[in-house]
């Protein structure tokens, strides 16, 4: 079985994201789906007044987690969203981080990149700026970040411990990682690792915990938490109906800091 290659997968991931930030999330990520964007926020840990507060269209229904809500931002710091597509995330953190603060988002797909600027032409002055990018080669200057968030991005990287490795660079000493992602609870079968449509709708991407752990460490970070959600298996589930994926993913939060 051919193994994907990391331009093969790059190139599937910025197609499919592409589509969804055209059809405004209509297309979704993975199968189809009754949820309205809003409920699917709700589902994976996002309060009503968090998916009311953004402007129209930063929710395209996508993540898998709230990576806000464990980051603790406080104002005046910088943040830095790794993969902030139409920029739901970066939106909130502004208001927690305020006037003083500012917050980058850095996305791959210019599709993405162009809705997310639209929506900061809406915010009324947020202080968010938006830069495309790879995660893995980020447009950031070294120890220049306070937190990084990311959700339900970084499993589609075909060069995860490069990307941690980037993290670590633009932090500054005390930073800290507040993520988001999915990870594997057993490996998955052969097939699915070599399905280009799992890999770039977050599934045969994931990692084991251990390995998220691994190359974390190695990467420079310490005081690494990572907590698995087992109630994230009930949307999991609905993105290959069928295909029976929560036996083999979860839904994570992802902790760590820059010594």
């Amino acid at each position: 079985m051919t193994t994907l290659t990391h331009d093969e997968v790059r190139q599937a991931v910025q197609a499919r994201y592409g589509t969804i930030a055209e059809t405004r999330g209509v297309a979704g990520c993975c199968g189809p789906s009754v949820a309205t964007l809003d409920e699917k926020a709700l589902q994976i840990g996002y309060a009503p007044e968090e998916t009311s507060a953004v402007p129209a269209g930063a929710n395209l229904g996508l993540g898998c987690g709230n990576p806000v809500a464990i980051a603790s931002l406080r104002p005046g710091e910088t943040v830095l969203d790794l993969g902030s597509g139409a920029g739901f995330d970066c939106f909130l953190a502004a208001q927690a981080v305020g006037d003083t603060g500012h917050v980058i988002g850095v996305d791959m797909t210019p599709e993405m990149l162009r809705k997310a600027r639209a929506n900061a032409a809406q915010s009324q002055g947020a202080p968010v700026e938006f830069r495309l990018g790879e995660i893995e080669h980020l447009p950031v200057a070294d120890a220049s970040i306070d937190v990084i968030l990311s959700n339900c991005v970084i499993n589609l990287s075909p060069e995860k411990p490069q990307v941690y490795r980037e993290a670590f660079r633009v932090l500054k000493s005390g930073g800290r990682l507040a993520i988001s992602d999915v990870v594997a609870t057993a490996a998955l079968p052969e097939a699915m690792l070599h399905d280009l449509a799992l890999r770039s709708c977050c599934v045969s991407g994931a990692s084991l915990i251990a390995e998220v752990e691994r190359m974390l460490h190695e990467a420079g970070f310490t005081a690494i938490r990572i907590q698995p959600k087992d109630s994230s298996k009930t949307f999991i589930r609905e993105w290959v109906p069928g295909a029976k994926i929560e036996e083999y993913l979860v839904s994570a939060s992802i902790e760590a800091v820059k010594p």
